[in-house]
């Protein structure tokens, strides 16, 4: 199978459904047969619906005047009506308004817009709530920034070395960045497994649910204070098309059978609503697919946009395949993979012809006279008990003065992948794996993957090594940078890793741990696992100190069965000491061998920046945490960071209100990015706000990222290995911006991979149970955090059982009542108030009756994990039990689940208490 362009498709789905994702002048949604969405002619022409594109001479100079902005398009997922782009003084994010004004763009595009005149601009009404006045931010967070490494069900995932610390949600790397509602991902992207039937408490093309809480101006705006005025912009020209075009959906007859369209088209409906619907030739569909639609209704097909012409609301497509039935595994993983430009093809034999091909493969005799041998030396993995892609080994030995020498050793992929072969070619394009819960799609080829770069136990490996004398207490007394020859004495799981830490005196049987090759012993690496640890605690208490800051969220693991496949169970992974120990010794690195290529070659380092926070999601955050009165402070990462830590106590209230001004404190977190260092003139812009240090960059995972590979070769030239890459600052420019670009799509396919598998664990063995807390409150909806599993989701009060709700600001604090039917017509209707989270129920006096609202029946569409489709059982349905009696600070504690058998076995405990 091709895949002709794989591009960055910032998507996570969820929609709602029965929202077209049309809005011309031709009415939303308006089908293509129906008559009334034919444009009209003026003198034989069709009347245009867009406007054309401006010249590349005119967008050149407006951005050089200043006139024109560009930005990377973000499109609402929750109202995909609403768009915005970042402002670059980092203020109120600029707003375009409806699919016209988007001009053809889609999420991810990098595009520039023209501002509206002032009187055009979006109007907020005071008593709108701030956050819908900002696009709904996808999950950003750099890996250095938030916490845990989650492991892969059958592979080693992203928490395989410590930088990699997952970047979202689910990412494969580092903790660094962080803007995004991190938990929204989870299953706001399981709405494409779902019926095309407009559901209660979803917006439709035809709500008003813009008009109710933010109207454009039909007054003076000079009477208006100018904070209530939002910029608002149309899109004038596409500078990068970073969406795949790629779409998976349904396909439907045209509605008009008598029109000419109908013999020559179907309607490709995309199941996520940000999407345009397409018209699809009728030769691409099955051959029966007209005489028997309903045939296919529940089939999945993938789309691919080839034009969108300025006279239609409907884009022009090819249908490129048929997926298989929605709502099963494999075809929903490959309509993923597909959308998000990911190529999972086969490696070419071209490719694979670059490999070594005498197997096995042995180290050429002139390596060992080129590197340092370390292979007496007692070296050892730290990974996931399933990982295949062992990157980094680690090493500490004794020395008489009481210092220890520390050995960080990586994989020397760049050895294996000759810069301008079509290995690197494809490595180049490919740019990262992905991590999927239940595979990998590899960057590549698996002999290199698993077997030639993997640090497996016991054989001779080629390496790129940093090592240092370090006291006990972590100072660096010394630094070598070097190719090395290393044979790991055992391949340790965190787990091993974590009880020998617990039970430093203890003697592990053997049996409880891996072979150990026999030059070696097992308590001597047990030795060494403690005196790391010990280093590891000392420079983790040393990064906190100088001004790190890690917001810990909330990661999902799957159980899975090993003849389907499918989800047994889920559970919170755990972040423990092992993975800790293996984080600080891969920052130490990468911190190391950043400072190393920049002093050498200060034009051509490729680095890794983390922007500060965007200011006015920031200063929005601020006001919440004053008017909440809550003692946080934002002046800088480190003071963040010693925030969170001492605001909250330890009792679960208090962990629970953590965990949600966590998620909170994400959002303005900007995404950390690579960078040509000769590209940016600022030093200061090279900094990483979350680790707080002046240079970083990404040198510890070369098997599974391709600017690590790019780093080693800049290492290699600076130790006179090899001659500087002949790469202008500009070329390496953008390698960076695309291996971003690969970056995030892989961080979205990891998520959306993740919210799958626990949309078919609430379908197959449900109910889910987990008490939630409302993080956010809006006029019509508001939204809860589920501590249990992570899980973010904004409930709409049209889709609950309310006799009447009234939303109000009480001085600046949102609050939304909910009048409750009751369930004995002789009672009388609960009423409950909402409102921000955080304050303490001692403090806030309940305004709700001491009775407890009866089970209440909700839509599916609050925790979404999708109305199956072709079970024969009609919608799956989640429970609310609402104590209204009782209050999470001031919230309501939600107990939200799903029919069917008890699976609360089957899930592991979380580190959070179940409240």
């Amino acid at each position: 199978m091709s895949h002709p362009d794989y591009r960055l498709n910032l998507r996570p789905l969820g929609t709602p459904r029965g929202a077209s994702s049309l809005a011309g002048p031709c009415g939303a949604g308006a089908s293509p047969g129906d008559k009334k969405s034919k444009s009209k002619t003026i003198r034989g022409k069709k009347k245009s619906i867009f406007e054309t594109y401006l010249s590349k001479e005119d967008v050149s100079e407006g951005l050089k005047r200043g006139t024109l902005i560009e930005g990377v398009l973000r499109i609402n997922p929750k109202k995909f009506h609403e768009a915005f782009i970042p402002s670059p003084d980092g203020d109120r994010d600029i707003f375009i308004d409806g699919v016209v004004a988007r001009n053809r763009a889609l999420n991810g595009d990098l595009v520039v817009v023209n501002l509206l005149p002032e009187e055009q601009w979006k109007v907020i009404k005071p008593e709108s709530n701030d956050k819908e006045t900002e696009g709904a931010y996808e999950s950003d967070l750099p890996e250095e920034l938030c916490g845990s490494h989650l492991p892969q069900q059958s592979l080693k995932g992203y928490n395989d070395s410590p930088d990699v610390i997952i970047e979202a949600q689910f990412d494969d790397s580092d903790s660094e960045d962080g803007h995004g509602n991190t938990q929204n991902a989870l299953v706001d992207g399981v709405k494409k497994l779902s019926v095309c039937v407009h559901e209660k408490g979803k917006e439709d093309a035809g709500a008003p649910v813009t008009k109710d809480e933010n109207t454009f101006m039909s007054q003076d705006t000079r009477a208006l204070p100018e904070k209530s005025l939002q910029r608002s912009a149309k899109v004038v020209y596409i500078l990068e098309k970073k969406h795949s075009r790629a779409a998976t959906g349904f396909l439907k007859l045209l509605a008009d059978k008598n029109s000419e369209l109908f013999r020559k088209y179907a309607l490709f409906s995309p199941s996520d609503h940000r999407v345009p619907r397409v018209y699809v030739p009728l030769n691409d569909c099955p051959q029966d697919f007209v005489t028997r639609p309903k045939d296919y209704a529940n089939t999945l097909f993938i789309c691919r946009i080839v034009d969108w012409r300025e006279d239609s609301n409907f884009a022009l497509g090819q249908l490129a395949k048929s997926l298989g039935k929605a709502g099963e595994i494999e075809p929903e993983t490959e309509g993923i993979l597909t959308e998000y430009g990911v190529d999972f093809s086969d490696f070419s034999s071209e490719v694979l012809e670059c490999l070594p091909q005498g197997l096995p493969w042995t180290i050429p005799p002139e390596e060992f006279s080129k590197r340092r041998d370390l292979r007496k030396d007692c070296v050892f993995t730290i990974d996931p008990s399933t990982a295949r892609d062992l990157d980094d080994a680690l090493s500490c030995k004794p020395i008489a003065d009481g210092n220890f020498e520390v050995g960080v050793h990586i994989a020397d992929v760049s050895y294996f992948v000759p810069e301008g072969s079509s290995l690197d070619k494809v490595a180049a394009e490919r740019a990262t794996s992905v991590y999927l819960v239940q595979k990998v799609v590899p960057m590549l080829p698996r002999l290199l993957c698993e077997e030639l770069c993997s640090l497996n136990p016991m054989t001779d490996k080629l390496t790129f090594s940093v090592i240092w004398t370090l006291t006990p207490k972590g100072k660096i007394l010394s630094e070598w940078f070097g190719q090395t020859i290393i044979r790991s004495c055992t391949k340790l799981s965190y787990e091993h890793a974590q009880s020998m830490i617990e039970g430093p005196t203890r003697k592990i049987p053997e049996k409880e741990l891996p072979p150990v090759s026999p030059e070696h012993t097992s308590e001597e690496v047990h030795r060494a696992v403690l005196n790391l640890h010990g280093i590891a605690k000392e420079l983790r208490k040393q990064r906190f100190v100088d001004g790190a800051l890690r917001l810990d969220q909330l990661k999902l693991a799957f159980t899975l069965d090993h003849e389907t496949g499918l989800p047994q169970g889920c559970h919170i992974y755990e972040y423990r000491d092992s993975n800790k120990l293996v984080e600080e010794f891969m920052l130490l690195a990468n911190m190391a061998v950043a400072r190393k290529i920049h002093r050498t070659f200060p034009e051509r380092a490729l680095l890794r920046r983390h922007p500060p926070p965007q200011t006015k999601m920031l200063n929005d955050l601020v006001e919440f945490c004053d008017q909440m009165g809550l003692p946080m402070d934002f002046s800088s990462a480190g003071a963040l960071n010693k925030s969170l830590m001492e605001t909250f106590g330890d009792d679960k209230y208090s962990l629970a209100r953590k965990e949600v001004l966590t998620n909170m404190c994400s959002r303005p977190m900007q995404m950390a990015l690579y960078f040509c260092s000769g590209v940016l003139q600022d030093q200061t812009q090279f900094r990483h706000y979350a680790l707080n240090v002046p240079l970083y960059t990404h040198f510890t995972s070369p098997i599974r990222r391709f600017a690590d590979v790019l780093v080693h070769r800049l290492l290699a030239a600076t130790l006179g290995y090899r001659e500087l890459p002949d790469v202008e600052p500009d070329a390496l420019q953008k390698q960076a911006d695309h291996c971003n670009d690969r970056r995030m799509a892989s961080k979205r396919v990891q998520e959306l991979s993740t919210s799958l598998f626990f949309a078919i664990l609430v379908k197959e063995s449900g109910p889910l149970e987990s008490e939630a807390m409302v993080t956010g409150v809006l006029n019509q909806a508001f939204d809860v955090l589920v501590l249990r599993y992570g899980v973010q989701k904004r409930i709409y009060c049209n889709a609950l059982p309310l006799r009447s709700y009234r939303f109000q600001k009480v001085g600046k604090k949102p609050e939304l009542t909910l009048v409750w039917e009751p369930e004995d017509v002789e009672q009388e209707p609960a009423q409950q108030h909402l409102d921000q989270p955080s304050v303490c129920p001692s403090c806030h006096p309940q305004d709700v009756p001491e009775a407890t609202v009866p089970s209440l029946l909700l839509p599916q569409s609050l925790l979404e994990p999708g109305i199956w489709k072709g079970n024969g059982e009609g919608p799956v349905v989640w429970y609310l039990d609402e104590e209204v009696s009782e209050c999470f600070c001031s919230l309501g504690g939600l107990t939200v689940r799903a029919p069917g058998p008890d699976i609360s076995a089957l899930s592991s405990s979380s580190h959070l208490p179940t409240l």
